[in-house]
């Protein structure tokens, strides 16, 4: 019965072009059969299933098996206790995925905006000619730069600042430039420039440089071709017509150079006057001209393409001057007229900050903006324009939804002479209540046009500065030497065209106490090294514990590791003519840090009198003086030495920025939190 039941199957699969499968089949189960050998049926004999026609053999009793066909396959894939897991199997991943996407958004639309590169660290401002000689000749130039990229990042820096280096006849490299896309042959070649551009985002850092675009050299070709009225470079500059009689300029208005005197004057070529808001060797651009105004967005285009990570745009206040050319008023209506020579005596109501000016500078930014598409490479735009009102600096931020500046460069520390805490009070709430909201703030206490910190406040305060730019909100920024607390130097004996008021904080970086202080090899440099290069250079301070090097390394670390100091809200608390205190703190994280700097004499401070909820006992996180680092101070008698500057610690859950008493006195560009659960930083506080 066995064989003819096996026979009729076989043959009824064959009938109907079923197939058998004999994989994987054991010898074991296979029903040894003698047959007739001439019998259709000869051979092994296996059991077959009818897969096809209405006539399918129930698969409820058959177990899988490997090789099964896809069509037997499919007959147990239906089955309950195949499918019933799969569907949860496939609904649980939907789930889960759907989960992930809806958690990433919400991260994403609750996480405040990322600090971009030239906020998540200081900038260091570099005098190229002053930095390092590379190649004998007593002159700083690129490759230096290259040379000390190392140093540059043990100081934890982001951002390298190099002023001015185009090609110029004019000795200070800050003003008149004879071809703003070359490179001065005593900084180098175009190709060190390129290889600088490399090195320095190979160490990770970004790199912005200056550009003025007011004025060029007289030398520019763009002149040259303007005074001899050729084509379109004839309206290039501002021309008009004037008086010249014996040798004597009889200008067509009473306005004046920022260096003193009328600021026309006569060209011989032309025989016209040109304007100068500067020296008579630096014609002011005509911005009014649209060809000129594309000259300028070419260059702005052309060190981008070199791979320039943003500008400092410097003089922009003087771009337009008024079209009628009325007298300026005086600030002493009694003076005699003729007798008006210096810049401070008119008002300058008709040569700076007129109408159209921020249009020019917003191009600016649009031309900037077609480079900042790929991720990671935004361009970053800085404005100078010094001797500004506090109020008119801030219109350079731009307007709520028209971008202009990431911030105009905050020099205002830069200017003191009589260190105090009011004094310091005073710049930097004048600039907190005056920012538009959501702005970026920065601040900086040096600069190749302002006396160095040492030789201004004195060398007691070089700590207390670093120590309050990197404490403050927003971007600390350095100007070469302050980390070490160079001083100025005492003369400077030059045959050059220079302001001869800012070169005396230009001397050469002092990195060792070799000859030259390390600057150069060379048997000269062109400024003298300052007296003390001995005792105040990077060598030596590397190695000391307490030195002015090494709590600016402590300071800048600091600062890139903690968010109370780069997201943290700034809370004002007092000040009087000695001390200055605020704290930085953020929601979520139960720590404050307690700034107290004393610009004064030595005081005696009762911080339980001013800070209700402070412990009796807190830590010093940072101190000027190193050797209180790390120690405990009681808060009803805090000592501070003049000059000294102490970063506190404690921990708290009364935030001051929440209390009603201290709204006005609280600031933050970017607010967020801070969740310690899942370790991220949130907007919707």
């Amino acid at each position: 019965m066995a064989e003819d039941k096996s026979k009729r199957d076989s043959i009824g699969l064959n009938a109907k072009e079923g197939q058998t499968n004999n994989g994987f089949v054991q010898n074991e189960d296979i029903l040894e059969t003698d047959l007739d050998p001439s019998s259709p049926a000869a051979g092994p004999q296996h059991n077959t299933v009818d897969i096809l026609g209405p006539g399918e053999p129930d698969v409820k009793d058959v177990q899988p098996y490997a090789g099964m066909p896809k069509e037997v396959l499919f007959q147990f894939s239906g089955q309950a206790r195949y499918r019933i897991p799969r569907e949860v199997l496939f609904w649980l991943i939907v789930a889960s995925v759907m989960v992930l996407i809806a958690a990433t958004i919400a991260i994403i639309a609750i996480s405040p905006k990322c600090l971009d590169w030239w906020q998540a660290g200081p900038m260091y401002q570099i005098y190229p000619r002053s930095f390092k000689d590379s190649n004998k000749d007593g002159n700083g130039d690129l490759k230096g730069i290259q040379d000390k990229l190392d140093y540059i990042t043990t100081l934890n820096i982001k951002t390298v600042w190099i002023t001015s280096f185009y090609k110029s006849s004019l000795k200070d490299f800050r003003h008149g430039v004879e071809d703003f896309r070359e490179i001065d042959p005593i900084f180098g070649t175009m190709k060190d420039f390129e290889n600088l551009v490399a090195a320095i985002h190979d160490k990770g850092l970004k790199l912005i440089i200056d550009f003025i675009p007011n004025h060029t050299s007289d030398k520019h070709a763009w002149f040259q071709r303007s005074r001899n009225r050729t084509g379109k470079y004839t309206d290039y500059y501002i021309w008009h017509d004037c008086n010249y009689e014996n040798g004597t300029t009889i200008p067509p208005n009473n306005w004046l150079s920022v260096y003193g005197n009328s600021s026309w004057h006569f060209d011989e070529v032309r025989k016209q006057c040109y304007f100068h808001q500067f020296m008579k060797e630096q014609p002011d651009l005509n911005f009014r001209n649209p060809d000129v105004q594309e000259e300028i967005k070419e260059i702005i285009q052309f060190w981008l393409s070199k791979g320039v990570d943003g500008f400092s745009f410097d003089a922009l206040q003087f771009l337009l001057e008024a079209k009628h050319l009325r007298d300026e008023a005086q600030v002493n209506k009694t003076q005699i007229p003729d007798t008006v020579t210096q810049y401070s005596q008119l008002y300058h109501d008709f040569t700076t900050t007129q109408v159209g000016i921020h249009d020019i500078v917003r191009s600016f930014r649009q031309t900037m903006n077609q480079y900042s598409r790929e991720p990671g490479r935004y361009r970053f735009m800085g404005t100078e324009a010094h001797g500004e009102s506090v109020t008119k600096t801030m219109v350079y931020y731009g307007l709520p939804f028209i971008q202009e500046a990431d911030f105009p460069f905050n020099s205002y520390l830069s200017k003191l002479d009589k260190p105090s805490g009011n004094s310091v009070s005073e710049v930097i709430t004048s600039w907190m209540e005056n920012m538009p909201e959501g702005k970026w703030p920065n601040w900086m206490t040096g600069g190749p046009d302002n006396v160095r910190v040492t030789s201004r406040l004195g060398e007691k305060y070089v700590n207390i500065m670093n120590m309050l730019v990197f404490t403050l909100p927003g971007t600390p920024i350095t100007y070469y030497g302050e980390e070490i607390g160079m001083r100025n130097i005492l003369a400077a004996n030059l045959n050059e065209t220079y302001d001869v008021g800012t070169l005396f904080s230009k001397s050469p970086m002092q990195w060792d106490n070799s000859s030259n202080a390390g600057f150069s090899e060379g048997s000269h440099t062109w400024l003298p090294t300052s007296s003390d290069y001995h005792t105040v250079n990077v060598d030596v301070q590397k190695t000391q514990p307490r030195s002015a090097l090494k709590l600016y390394q402590e300071l800048s670390l600091l600062h890139a590791n903690e968010l109370l100091l780069s997201r943290g809200w700034f809370c004002y608390l007092r000040n009087d003519n000695h001390s200055l205190m605020y704290t930085r703190e953020l929601d979520g994280i139960n720590r404050v840090f307690l700034m107290v700097l004393n610009f004064g004499e030595s005081s005696l401070l009762n911080l339980k009198e001013m800070i209700s909820n402070i412990p009796t006992r807190v830590k010093i996180r940072l101190s000027t003086n190193s050797a209180y680092t790390g120690r405990e101070v009681d808060t009803n008698a805090v000592t501070l030495a003049s000059g000294e500057g102490l970063i506190l610690e404690y921990n708290t859950r009364n935030l001051l920025h929440r209390h009603t008493a201290f709204k006005d006195r609280c600031f933050v560009s970017n607010q967020a939190c801070y969740s310690r659960v899942l370790n991220i930083l949130y907007s919707s506080c």
